[in-house]
């Protein structure tokens, strides 16, 4: 048994045919293969090209509706800060009227006071170093009620003496 048990590990050693050996391939086949391998790149560039060109003209339309909302946005933004012009003149305007307003309508009563005032200077003579007329007439009926009864109780029931 020892001797077939030898036998047959010497039959299972000997070399296996594990590869198997190509066909040789001729120049012309390989040209051939070159050729499809130059076509088959040559197509793929250009579908790359045109994927390409695909997206630079999606880039190109966005970035032109882009503009245009900015310029929308602009325009819009515009409108904004001329009706704040419009509104800020209109508040001055407004104050300008307010000031006006008041103005003209004082302006007649001041001109009724200075000449109050003016009337009051003149027919009393506040200003004299006597004192005024007022009082000097005063001083003046109390005089004559030293010598005067009748005008003594006059006076006395205005409680001027």
């Amino acid at each position: 048994m020892k001797s077939f048990v030898f036998f047959m590990s010497i039959m299972l050693a000997l070399p296996a045919f594990a590869v198997e050996v190509a066909p040789r391939i001729s120049d012309r086949e390989i040209i051939e293969s070159l050729a499809e391998l130059k076509a088959g790149q040559k197509a793929l560039e250009e579908k790359m090209d045109l994927r390409f060109t695909a997206v630079d003209q999606r880039f190109t339309a966005m970035q032109e509706q882009m503009d245009q909302r900015f310029e929308a946005v602009d325009r819009r933004l515009d409108f904004v800060q001329q009706l704040m012009l419009v509104t800020i003149a209109g508040i001055f305007g407004l104050i300008g009227f307010i000031i006006w307003d008041r103005y003209s309508t004082l302006r007649p009563m001041d001109m009724r006071l200075r000449r109050l005032e003016e009337n009051l200077e003149h027919d009393l003579e506040l200003q004299s170093p006597e004192g005024s007329k007022l009082t000097r007439m005063i001083h003046v009926l109390r005089e004559l009620a030293k010598e005067d009864r009748k005008i003594a109780s006059i006076l006395r029931s205005f409680s001027l003496l």
